[in-house]
């Protein structure tokens, strides 16, 4: 998800309570729901798709963040009275309780990340297995909503009532999102059977931004994708024929032997496509990832690589 959302999750869950365990608790709580995507250094050293959502979402980092976080938040909390900026209304520091809301809150941005198409390797380092929720959009409004009422409504009235139903009107919201998924994947496998285009190996029900009752469908057929579009509150679906992938084209492993951004993108995508066009001894291979690209054409997320007739 978002950082905003990792953010208000975070702050609902302090405004709900917890803040009142120990100083610092809600600014603890916060940082700690963002640690895990420091991943996004990786960025600056060519490294984007393949770095995200692995290492620093799994239990490795969470060793490391979890105890280095609380020893920082106390440390700062000492710095500030050795130097006279302490505030005075900050209620006590208790460094057991520093170390469980670091838990609390960087254990809540894999749980979080886990609700989307895009993928989550938290098993990190001890397997590379991507794991999918196929909950809510990356970046959901209505989560927002709730979680910045709560804690706006918390703030205002000095109260914890209005956070706490916020947290949980979200975890009633993302259950339902869940079923409504579960709905969408079975609904479309009988269809792309009856359609006669065979048994789906694979079926994604990506929900889209702002409306929870529709979802974008994508089914796997064995070297051919399709999409299609599902309705919940109707209910509704419609199926698409599907096209080929042409993954088995030896022009796709050999950019991948030749191109680490190529082998980088096999290595993320879920449900990847190629464009292979030959000219001049050559092939042009483009890349792409049926979550996030509409149709084959399209130039959005996708990487294109140029691998000579001697490299297949």
């Amino acid at each position: 998800m978002d950082n905003l959302t990792h953010s208000l999750a975070a702050w609902a869950l302090g405004e709900a309570g917890l803040k009142r365990r120990t100083g610092l608790a809600v600014a603890t709580l916060v940082i700690a729901a963002n640690l895990p995507d420091v991943d996004a250094i990786g960025l600056a050293f060519g490294e984007n798709l393949a770095f995200r959502r692995g290492i620093t979402h799994g239990p490795l980092a969470w060793v490391i963040f979890i105890p280095g976080l609380a020893i920082a938040m106390r440390a700062f909390d000492r710095w500030q009275a050795r130097h006279g900026t302490r505030p005075e209304s900050r209620p006590p520091v208790r460094f057991g309780w520093l170390l469980a809301l670091s838990a609390i809150g960087v254990l809540s941005h894999p749980a979080l990340d886990f609700l989307n198409v895009y993928g989550i390797r938290f098993l990190m380092p001890f397997t590379e297995r991507w794991f999918y929720g196929d909950t809510l959009f990356i970046i959901d409004v209505w989560v927002w909503i709730a979680l910045g009422l709560g804690v706006f409504l918390s703030r205002r009235r000095k109260r914890e009532a209005p956070a706490r139903a916020a947290v949980a009107a979200v975890a009633l919201y993302i259950g339902l999102m869940g079923y409504g998924s579960h709905v969408a994947e079975e609904r479309a496998a009988v269809a792309v059977r009856e359609a006669g285009y065979g048994p789906a190996r694979q079926v994604v029900a990506s929900p889209p931004p702002i409306n929870p009752f529709r979802r974008e469908i994508i089914y796997d057929v064995g070297g051919r994708y399709g999409y299609g579009d599902a309705n919940l509150l109707l209910p509704r679906l419609s199926i698409e024929a599907p096209f080929e992938t042409n993954m088995d084209d030896p022009a796709v492993a050999a950019a991948a032997r030749t191109s680490k951004q190529a082998a980088d993108f096999l290595y993320w995508s879920r449900l990847p496509f190629a464009e292979v066009t030959r000219a001049n001894g050559a092939a042009h291979v483009a890349l792409g990832d049926a979550r996030f690209v509409d149709r084959p054409g399209t130039n959005m997320f996708r990487i294109a690589v140029d691998v000579p007739e001697d490299a297949r």
